[in-house]
């Protein structure tokens, strides 16, 4: 297994700065990660850095909270491929799964599909606010709109993944798209038992110490 391609190296606080960003990606194409995942205004640059050098660039939109407008989320979206995306990972509307206006969360996300191009989109649950039952819910609307991949966490709310929440959301779409863990997967134990539950990408800024065998520690 070469686990490396099974990681999105990402790096999505709030303080980053240019000179982090530029350290994500040169490590990104030192250790061979799938990608760096970085928030859309840092994609620009991030393209530009590993171009040609085999390495995707993920954004996040509608980030961390998912409850801006359709409309703010598949113009950030758009911007995000005009200026070198070739992934988009956003944010469900939390608040109207859990009111159960499951209409208004799949056209939210067709729209955002729209706007990608055809490029894979990863929608984030952040299943520590959700029951199970929405869970499931939010698994069958994300492939009904086009999803490439269902997404456990943000890494800024009140927790990360779990193995339960992986093994369900891989039962959940049943095939119909992938599964990204996301969230506390600091080592390379939580990585493996992440992917024999069912993920076949991990979000983590700790590659680098999973890859090693080691433990980061503070790290998401």
């Amino acid at each position: 297994m070469n686990l490396a391609k099974f990681i999105d190296h990402t790096l999505l606080k709030p303080e980053a700065k240019g000179a982090e960003i530029e350290k994500l990606c040169r490590e990104a194409v030192t250790q061979g990660f799938f990608s760096v995942c970085v928030n859309s205004s840092w994609v620009k640059e991030a393209a530009s850095l590993v171009q040609g050098k085999g390495v995707a660039v993920a954004a996040v939109t509608g980030f961390p909270l998912g409850a801006m407008s359709t409309a703010a989320k598949a113009f950030e979206t758009s911007q995000a491929v005009a200026d070198g995306a070739t992934e988009i990972d956003t944010v469900i509307h939390i608040g109207r799964l859990k009111q159960g206006d499951d209409r208004y969360v799949l056209e939210d996300l067709k729209a955002v599909v729209a706007a990608a191009q055809g490029r894979a989109v990863k929608v984030i649950f952040e299943t520590c606010l959700l029951t199970d039952e929405e869970k499931i819910r939010a698994c069958r609307l994300s492939p009904e709109a086009g999803a490439a991949f269902v997404k456990t966490s943000t890494g800024f709310s009140t927790g990360g993944a779990t193995l339960d929440d992986v093994r369900l959301m891989h039962r959940s779409v049943d095939g119909r798209c992938q599964v990204k863990a996301s969230g506390g997967i600091r080592d390379r134990a939580t990585a493996l038992a992440m992917i024999e539950a069912g993920a076949t990408r991990l979000g983590t800024s700790s590659g680098a110490a999973i890859l090693a065998g080691g433990t980061a520690m503070g790290s998401s």
